[in-house]
């Protein structure tokens, strides 16, 4: 009687094998699969949510309106990149009609790349205008190394914008500020110049000529890295201020994100209290008509609870732990 016939032992554990990779380069490509969903899910909420923050904006500021030209400055930075990207896709199922020209400074920086906003802009294909003008050199001429130069460089391309809004007939110029660089010239305003004064989302140029917009004014800047980031924006780095060290505005920066990361909800808090203010609670008597004021015998609901103490602070705990300890008033 014949044997059975089998497969040699080399041949059967190299099928184990086959049959092991595949099983392996399988559940791989399962893997990838799900991660790619999830990436691509995440990818759609963070355009659906910066989309719904810019609609409302401009909603609740009436920053556009049917027949408008918006004039979107476009730096080369993530943030006026993400500006023209979302304004383009809502401007698709927008209930008004309304026309978009991007406008580039080309301030002759050294080493800056002439042809990057061009190309993509001819690759988007939204009508655009590139204006030369030699600011670099006059602000390198005019403020002493090692001093900011913000104010002036600000100065001279603000100036040089709302012309070029006039001569191509825009009727709104939009800038790429956002939440949080409302959140800084809030901080910046209030430790360095005593004022109550933050960035607002729409105002008339200093010229009167102007109405500018900042469509991203409730957008946080995380958002927009990692929009940028999906979006893979061709970046241009700014070298006249954008390197300069120890400004300001970074150290306001780094201590919102502190807070953001310590203090969950306060950055939000701070935010809402720009769209919260209550003059006859502050000290602006071009505000509130202190010298007047005289008791009524009328109770106000919304009137000042003198005697009531007041909680020291509505702040959650600090994420790190790290314990507070509050000073009684009567130590100070």
């Amino acid at each position: 009687m014949n044997a059975p016939e089998t497969l040699p032992v080399g041949e059967d554990a190299t099928h184990d094998e086959t049959a092991n990779a595949e099983q392996s380069e399988e559940s791989g490509r399962r893997a990838l699969t799900r991660r790619e969903q999830k990436e691509a899910y995440e990818n759609n909420k963070l355009f659906k949510r910066i989309a719904r923050q810019v609609g409302q904006a401009i909603g609740d500021y009436n920053m556009i309106e049917n027949g408008d030209k918006v004039m979107v400055c476009l730096s080369g930075g993530k943030d006026s990149y993400a500006m023209l990207d979302v304004l383009l896709r809502l401007r698709e199922r927008a209930p008004i009609d309304f026309d978009i020209v991007a406008v580039n400074l080309d301030q002759k920086q050294p080493g800056f790349p002439e042809h990057v906003l061009p190309e993509y802009l001819d690759r988007v294909g939204v009508p655009y205008h590139i204006e030369n003008q030699d600011t670099y050199s006059i602000v390198k001429r005019l403020v002493p190394e090692g001093k900011t130069t913000c104010s002036l460089c600000s100065r001279l391309r603000r100036g040089i914008l709302y012309r070029v809004a006039g001569e191509l007939g825009a009727t709104k110029i939009a800038l790429g500020h956002h939440r949080d660089d409302i959140l800084q010239t809030l901080l910046l305003n209030l430790f360095y110049g005593g004022k109550l004064k933050g960035m607002p989302p729409k105002l008339q140029s200093d010229d009167g000529k102007n109405v500018v917009i900042r469509p991203l004014a409730y957008v946080k800047e995380t958002d927009l890295e990692k929009y940028a980031e999906l979006r893979e924006f061709p970046i241009i780095p700014c070298n006249l201020c954008g390197s300069q060290p120890n400004l300001k505005r970074a150290e306001m920066k780094a201590l919102i994100r502190e807070w953001d990361k310590r203090f969950p909800g306060r950055v939000e808090n701070m935010f809402n209290a720009l769209g919260n203010v209550v003059p006859s609670h502050l000290m602006d008597t071009k505000l509130f008509n202190f010298a007047d004021l005289r008791a009524t015998g009328v109770g106000d609901p919304a009137g000042d609870i003198a005697f009531d103490e007041e909680p020291c602070s509505t702040d959650p705990a600090p994420a790190d732990g790290t314990t507070i300890k509050f000073t009684p008033f009567d130590d100070l």
